[in-house]
């Protein structure tokens, strides 16, 4: 499964999230440039990027000549760390109602102006940052800039659209306790993320969504407007200078602030436990996550392709070998808080967690074959180049490195950082990173051995 997915996919709450990392305006697609990671090349890359300033405002613009289409994001910085458990939710409802009308667009105008350009306006909130964004045809952006720009500027905050985007998220946060999927997830953030700053929900509690009032929403959304908060992220075929104007004369009058990035703690698991919802179902939901470098961090690199290596072993061993779940996982999520991560759904879950947990022994104790390290990264490669088509999922990549990768420039320089990764750097980040394993359960009590769970897997369940 691709990362560009890891954010908080499961969770109904952030109805809207596709949008932070654009994949609901995936299908804008312009032919993406081939990336070689030569020296050259990575110039090359860097010096279609310009970035400039407006009042406070950092402008990143990338300019892709014959695009057809044009995908921009507004990114506001901080994520959870801007909210309190009294809070939590509340950038997500603003955002979303903001994108529901202007001053100068009411809804009904908005969405037709949408349906005739054939282009789309959305928002999402995740626990590093959120984002309003939009894609559109080149022809028609001078048009969707002014709807962007308005919702941003002065947005209505209408009380119809409060109440319905209201009942909108309610009705998610509650699926997200009945679906057995979103019900693990949601257990998982809640074991892992306690006491770090990331126990506040983007999404927001049932309590927290029914109790915001019009006012609380647009006076919260009215003070995140502040530039020195803001990034802004365009891709297609834009003129620096033309957008340049075009920012100074909108989201340039915005009263600057004086917001100051601040560093997140990393997760620590001290000891593995297991964490038990009792349910009656067929199949036990079962995921365990353990702390993971993050895409700033040297040790990001070998640890994608150890676990591109470590998906590829349990999917050959609890699928297609031994037939107990027909999708096991492993997964590297993208926060700046990082983790990695283990999933499986099987009637006999200690024996496919065994399984797994065998399989992070392997791969700790027996240095993998170089043939092997490069056939996994190449196929990875693939994968991530393919996902960067879009002007959007571009547009997503440089906003995501230069909040909380180190930088936008660090984004030409991946393919480099992969194909560098030996069978020792492997090893070394599986030894360092895949231990004291957090477990969350859904499911029958009965099929958890707590013994096996916390084991470090060197002996499977036959």
């Amino acid at each position: 499964m691709s990362y560009f997915k890891s954010i908080d996919r499961r969770r109904a709450g952030n109805f809207k999230f596709a949008a932070i990392l654009f994949v609901a305006l995936s299908f804008f697609a312009a032919p993406a440039a081939a990336q070689t990671g030569t020296v050259d090349n990575i110039a090359k890359q860097a010096a279609s990027v310009t970035e400039f300033e407006v009042n406070g405002l950092k402008v990143l613009v990338k300019r892709r000549e014959a695009a057809p289409t044009v995908a921009a994001g507004l990114f506001l910085r901080g994520g959870v760390r801007n909210q309190t458990p009294a809070t939590a939710g509340i950038e997500n409802f603003a955002l979303a109602v903001a994108t529901e009308a202007g001053k100068k667009f009411p809804r009904q105008a908005l969405r037709r102006e949408l349906s005739r350009t054939g282009s789309s306006l959305s928002s999402g909130s995740s626990r590093d940052y959120s984002a309003v964004s939009f894609a559109s045809t080149r022809e028609h952006f001078d048009r969707i800039w002014e709807l962007f720009s308005d919702v941003i500027t002065e947005p209505a905050f209408a009380a119809p659209d409060v109440e319905r985007v209201r009942q909108q998220i309610i009705s998610g946060l509650r699926e997200a306790e009945t679906v057995p999927d979103a019900a693990l997830q949601s257990a998982q953030e809640r074991v892992i993320h306690a006491g770090h700053p990331y126990a506040v929900d983007p999404s927001g509690t049932i309590a927290n969504i029914s109790r915001f009032t019009t006012k609380d929403l647009a006076d919260y959304f009215r003070d995140s407007m502040q530039t020195s908060r803001l990034l802004l992220v365009v891709v297609g075929d834009i003129d620096a200078d033309e957008l340049r104007a075009k920012v100074s004369s909108t989201f340039g009058k915005l009263p600057r602030g004086s917001h100051k990035a601040v560093a997140i703690e990393p997760l620590k698991f001290v000891e593995p436990t297991v964490d038990i919802t009792p349910r009656t179902i067929l199949t036990n939901y079962v995921q365990g996550s353990f702390a993971a470098p993050s895409l700033k961090d040297a040790d990001y690199f070998p640890m994608r392709v150890a676990m591109t290596i470590l998906q590829q072993r349990i999917y050959e061993e609890v699928r297609v070998k031994r037939q107990l779940s027909y999708a096991p996982n492993a997964e590297l999520n993208n926060y700046a808080a990082n983790t990695g991560k283990i999933y499986v759904t099987a009637v006999d879950a200690t024996r496919a967690v065994s399984v797994m947990l065998q399989e992070i022994t392997n791969l700790k104790e027996t240095p993998v074959q170089d043939q092997m390290i490069s056939g996994m990264a190449g196929q990875f490669l693939t994968n991530y180049y393919v996902g960067q088509e879009t002007n959007a999922a571009q547009a997503a990549e440089l906003a995501r490195y230069e909040l909380i990768g180190g930088g936008w420039r660090n984004s030409f320089e991946f393919l480099n950082r992969i194909r560098a990764v030996t069978a020792k750097d492997v090893q070394h980040v599986a030894n360092k990173y895949m231990k004291n394993l957090r477990f969350v359960v859904i499911g029958n009590p009965r099929a958890v051995d707590e013994a096996v769970f916390t084991s470090t897997g060197e002996a499977v369940v036959e």
